[in-house]
Formats: structure tokens, sequence, C-alpha cells
């Protein structure tokens, strides 16, 4: 277990990012934050590098940011009103990436009766740092899965011919040998998404504390209200360069597992549903990572598969 960087904090109360490789539970875990009464997480931004990069050159307007956050695919995906954020922005004394990243999700957590707020971007694994130049008071949890199921579960929603395992694998590896480089000089911490099924409380306990986050019990009951928080994002998801249009039926079924309590026999579906050249070709590259992590490796001799569950299943979380 990777131990949070203790360090001098700004006098806010903590802003969790949680990040990680697509498909390794951090719907699940927003879910989970999002439940409490004081935090309030949207869907996926991925704006964040964009609306950065260009406020922090001088002489932008509220409008020109404004237009950033807007003019992005996800927006549809917020229940925003887009005057209602272009008033904030030209109410800041400055237009850089503190205030404008602050007054979005603001507004955000204002719309759901929260006063803390939160984000759940995987992708922004990559952008740690970034982020914690401008939130000082950013936490990032890294929701870890072993990457042969991670693999699987991205492999029965991708729109296109997936890569090969092994540049899979590669990936995988890569991504979180850089997250521990980055979170050397961060506030960071590792879950690993079994632990988070199989010890839900504890690892709750254990990530609200990172967070300075008291404990509520509405945490482990996220699944009763997951679907209306899902719904916000049960839209046609429009192109862009180098993504396809992703249809809505397409992006709620990613997450339907969410409503149901954890279930740990979801786990390790790699063992019945990934071919044995898959199994060879993702772990000849993963291994070391794959042991280090406490995941069974094949060529280690791991044990019999479970039984496997009804077809179309898959864990909850992406």
């Amino acid at each position: 277990m990777r131990l949070p960087l203790r360090r001098s904090r700004p006098a806010g109360p903590p802003v969790p990012f949680i990040v990680g490789v697509t498909r390794s539970g951090t719907t699940l875990l927003r879910l989970m934050l999002d439940a409490h009464p004081e935090m309030a997480i949207p869907p996926e931004t991925h704006f964040v590098p964009a609306l950065i990069k260009a406020t922090r050159k001088r002489g932008v307007t509220c409008e020109e940011a404004h237009a950033i956050v807007t003019g992005h695919r996800q927006w549809g995906d917020f229940n925003l009103d887009s005057a209602a954020l272009l008033e904030r922005y030209c109410a800041l004394d400055r237009i850089d990436p503190e205030t404008t990243m602050r007054a979005f999700f603001e507004l955000y957590a204002e719309g759901q009766g929260k006063p803390r707020w939160g984000d759940k971007t995987p992708n922004y694994v990559k952008r740690m740092k970034q982020i914690d130049r401008w939130i000082p008071e950013a936490k990032f949890v890294h929701m870890i899965r072993d990457g042969r199921d991670a693999a699987l579960s991205r492999f029965k929603r991708i729109l296109k011919d997936p890569p090969p395992m092994e540049i899979v694998a590669e990936r995988w590896v890569r991504k979180i040998e850089d997250a521990r480089a980055a979170g050397d000089d961060l506030d960071y911490i590792e879950v690993q998404y079994e632990s988070l099924v199989r010890d839900t409380e504890p690892q709750l306990r254990r990530i609200a504390e990172f967070l300075e986050l008291p404990w509520d019990d509405s945490m482990l009951h996220y699944y009763e209200r997951a679907a209306d928080r899902l719904a916000e994002m049960h839209r046609d998801l429009p192109s862009e360069e180098g993504k396809p249009l992703r249809p809505a039926d397409h992006r709620k079924e990613a997450h339907v597992l969410t409503s149901k309590p954890p279930d740990p026999s979801r786990l390790a579906r790699w063992k019945q549903d990934m071919s044995p050249e898959d199994i060879d070709a993702f772990e000849s590259v993963a291994a070391p990572m794959l042991r280090e992590l406490g995941y069974d490796v094949i060529g280690d001799g791991a044990g019999e598969a479970p039984a496997a569950a009804p077809a179309g299943e898959e864990g909850a979380g992406s």
C-alpha cells in the first residue's frame, strides 16, 4: 500500500480527483463519494487540460473561457445553465486556470445542494501535476484494477478494433508507473478495485479519512441513487476529432451494474472470459506489475478459475 505524502495544505477542504486506467472502477468510487451529503462529483469532465492551456495565457476573456467548457462534447452531461456559467466567469476578478475550474465545479456542486466538489476523469491520471499546480488542495485517488479485467471490460464497449493485447498491457503498466512517479510529489493514494469490492466499508473509510470527509453510511448505499445520478449521461455523446459518436444506450449499458451492491463474484473474469493467447500476451509484458499488485499470474500456476457467471454481466464501475 502506497501512503500519501504529508505536506501542508490550503485552508479549504481536500478536493478529490479520481483517476486511473479506463474501466478500473472510477465510476463506482465516484458514485460512492457522490452519495455523501457533502460531496458532488460530476460525470467525466475532460475539458480541464484545454481550459488550463487556454486560461494560463494573459488576455483571455470570460467569453473565451466559457466557450471552451460549453463547447466540449461533455458539456451536456452536467445539466448546467450556460448563461449561469458565463455570468460566473465574467464576475471573476481574473481569468486563469484556478478561477475558471473552481467556478465550474462550484456551480455544479451548488446545483446538487452540496458544499464540496471533486472530479472523476480517468485520463487525468496523466495530468495530476498540472491539476495540482492550480488546485493545491487536490488529492488524487488512483483506482487500479487487474489489467486483464480492465481490458476485457473495455473491449466489450469499444466501437472499433481493439489494439493488440501486448500494447494494452504496456499502456496499463506505463500508466501505473507514471502515476506513481508523479504521486511521489502529490497527495496521492492507490485503491485496488478488487479491495473496494471485497472490503467496501474499510476501503471507503480509508478513502474518506484521506479526503478529510466525515464518515456517512450513505456511501455504502450509493447504488440506491445510481440510476438517477447516471441519468445525466443518458444522451448521445457527440463525435469529435478522433472520437466517434457514443450512443446513449451504449453509455448507459457500460455502467448498468452500479445500480447493484458490489459483487465479489464478478472479479477475475479474465480467468474464464479471456483467451489463453490474450492471457499469455498480457502477462508477457505485465507479469511483474501483476505480481507486485498481488494478482494471479497463470505462469505462476494460478488456481482453478471460478465458475462462470451468467452471460452478459461484468463488474460494476469504469
